[in-house]
């Protein structure tokens, strides 16, 4: 499976001192979707080996909809580079925006925890191959960065 998306309702324990859904737990929301992704993905126990330009659109607030959607860009031999977007909505009728995206890399490991390789993914349409080539671009830029 090359991607998937969470559902749930944002609940009153996830509340930051602002009233709304607390940062680190959009984060944690995050990394389990792209988990599931990875894991389906390579049907091994992935790690978590990086998390990048994530950036928080606008604040969830408790009784909305959320939708966490985690979706295969490309593979290394080892790792999985996975573009996430969370979107929400109140329940009365609104429409689903963005509030947080993402991109984050898991890596496919043996029971020893070394690396072990992916099946290669191959983006199908216009949208994936571009989508593919700008988390390239980006990885790249990160690591001269560094």
């Amino acid at each position: 499976m090359s991607s998937i998306t969470l559902r749930f309702l944002a609940e009153p324990s996830t509340v930051n001192f602002g009233g709304k859904v607390h940062g680190g737990t959009v984060m944690k929301w995050i990394d389990e979707a792209g988990y599931a992704c990875a894991t389906s993905w390579s049907k091994r126990y992935c790690v978590t080996v990086f998390i990048g330009s994530i950036r928080f659109h606008r604040p969830i607030r408790i009784g909305d909809l959320v939708e966490v959607e985690a979706r295969l860009v490309y593979t290394g031999s080892t790792s999985m580079n996975i573009s996430v977007q969370v979107r929400s909505s109140d329940m009365k009728g609104g429409q689903m925006q963005t509030t947080t995206e993402c991109l984050i890399v898991f890596v496919s490991v043996d029971e020893e925890g070394r690396p072990m390789p992916v099946e290669t993914f191959t983006p199908g349409t216009p949208g994936e191959i571009a989508l593919a080539e700008h988390v390239k671009a980006h990885l790249k830029a990160s690591r001269s960065a560094g």
